[in-house]
């Protein structure tokens, strides 16, 4: 069983507030269950659940509501979760305890000191910014053309000249740089480009060229950077896992913060979007792409014999950035070593 600790509280909550609860036989346990858990401070609803069940985030099919708790919503330090099976139904109800709540929700902004950590130090950074345009944005939007007589790069406090920005609605932009390809793993299809940070600018005067200024520079800007408005990598927040409503059939492409190996809370980047029906919120099963292998028995009669081996269960991970068809998704544990190219489906297939 793979360990769920520090896993956002509000992942199993999030669900509470979006179904209620109603009874699943088909939910299935956690063989090492206990009958009752008290909660304690520093637990995580998606640790209290994985004590519990297979999966954590089917909590909502076997949650009850106590009808005499004013508030089911919140649990606290000291409430107790109990098991139990109604009709031949599996069951998890709450009594309630003291009253030191935890959060129902993700928050960005900083939790009360008494309250779990959550996972979102490992995604805070891919939701503010665009990251992935399409196919033909970036060749839509102004780009620089000059920094002047004095300046080859743009850093911090340089102007840029940029062509062009006739419109004064926004100030504010990002710095962004053409980057990966992301392509679909299997047909090769180009989906989007990475959109590279490059840093952040105030707009100075509009026209053609326009003039910016660099207010923060992660790394030095070139000519032909282009600008986005600061405000189109608005992103959630807060998420519901769930299942996705379409089947989901699809592969990791690449991982963000430049690491080699997959694991628990690493960000994936997958070649399905919310044009394939995925949205924040939704959980993928991985799955270990089978290799493609030698029959080494029947190798004499026929050299080019191969055998595909079957995917195999790797982890899950919970989408928490779509775009047109490309998203990003937090592993949220591995079992196994993930890859990329490795497979995402819907947590049923």
């Amino acid at each position: 069983m793979p360990s769920y600790k520090h896993a956002s509280a509000s992942l199993i909550l999030g669900l509470l507030l979006t179904w209620g609860a109603v009874a699943q036989a088909d939910v299935a346990v956690n063989p090492t269950h206990p009958d009752r858990y008290t909660v304690v401070r520093g637990d995580t609803l998606w640790d209290i659940a994985g004590r519990f069940l297979r999966d954590p985030w089917r909590w909502p099919d076997v949650w009850h509501v106590n009808p005499q708790i004013r508030n089911p919503h919140l649990i606290y330090p000291g409430d107790v979760i109990v098991m139990s099976y109604v009709d031949g139904k599996l069951r998890l109800s709450l009594e309630r305890g003291s009253l030191v709540k935890l959060s129902p929700n993700v928050r960005s902004s900083p939790l009360d000191a008494a309250l779990p950590s959550v996972p979102l130090d490992a995604i805070n950074q891919f939701l503010t910014r665009p990251f992935v345009l399409d196919n033909d944005d970036l060749d839509t939007k102004p780009y620089i053309v000059s920094f002047g007589r004095e300046h080859l790069l743009g850093s911090t406090g340089v102007k840029a000249y940029v062509r062009s920005i006739e419109d004064d609605s926004e100030t504010r932009f990002d710095v962004v740089r053409g980057g990966v390809v992301y392509r679909d793993a299997d047909t090769n299809e180009i989906l989007g480009y990475e959109a590279e940070y490059v840093g952040s600018a105030d707009l100075m005067r509009t026209g053609d060229p326009a003039t910016i200024q660099m207010t923060s520079v992660q790394i030095e800007a070139f000519l032909g950077d282009r600008l986005l408005p600061a405000n189109e990598g608005v992103a959630f927040d807060t998420f519901f896992p769930k299942a996705p409503n379409k089947e989901i059939r699809g592969s990791i492409i690449s991982v963000l913060n430049g690491v080699n190996e997959i694991g628990q809370y690493n960000v994936v980047v997958l070649d399905r979007g919310a044009s394939d029906g995925l949205v924040p919120g939704d959980v993928l099963t991985i799955n270990q792409r089978g290799e493609t292998v030698r029959d080494v028995i029947i190798v004499a009669r026929d050299a080019h014999k191969q055998v595909q081996l079957p995917d195999e269960p790797a982890g899950v991970l919970m989408v928490f950035r779509t775009f047109s068809r490309i998203s990003f998704g937090l592993v949220m544990y591995a079992s196994s070593s993930i890859h990329v190219k490795d497979r995402v489906v819907s947590p049923d297939l």
